[in-house]
């Protein structure tokens, strides 16, 4: 007599994806519990069809990113390095410095690519991360829900 298996594991197909558009406010929020609640928001696991092998992350778009909240001393304590590719061209900046700098929302993005998964399908996932250091920005005709990060814990934003 055979068994039959009555649970089956869902798996998403293309055509059940459902992408949505979020926008959050970085002014004074924490850089890292941020960088954690938008790679979890990109990659699709706040959803109950979560899929690993399949993009089902929503859209997220960032405003004020220069004004994101750095905690103890990592302004000047995390340096991010480089090599120039010259002996001895190793070169640093810190990130106080890159968010005083032209691109501050590049410490947010590297951020989020850093807790996103290795590969093309990390790439393409970060492709739905928009980060903007001021609050204009080009997705109002997507009408982005607000996300209030703040509200989630009183740990996520600093004075």
């Amino acid at each position: 007599m055979k068994r039959q298996l009555t649970a089956t594991t869902f798996t998403a197909k293309p055509a059940d994806i459902n992408k949505k558009w979020y926008i959050i406010d970085a002014k004074g929020l924490v850089l890292g519990r941020l960088a954690s609640l938008i790679a979890m928001r990109l990659r699709g696991k706040h959803l109950a069809t979560f899929t690993p092998h399949m993009d089902t992350g929503d859209n997220i778009v960032v405003i004020n990113a220069d004004k994101v909240a750095l905690t103890g001393d990592k302004a000047k304590g995390d340096i991010f390095y480089w090599h120039t590719g010259y002996p001895g061209g190793i070169k640093g900046r810190s990130k106080g410095e890159i968010l005083a700098g032209r691109f501050p929302g590049r410490v947010l993005e590297k951020a989020v690519e850093r807790m996103l998964p290795k590969g093309p399908l990390g790439r393409k996932v970060l492709k739905n991360l928009k980060v903007y250091a001021g609050t204009e920005h080009p997705h109002e005709a997507q009408q982005p829900e607000a996300i209030d990060v703040a509200s989630l814990n009183k740990k996520n934003k600093r004075a």
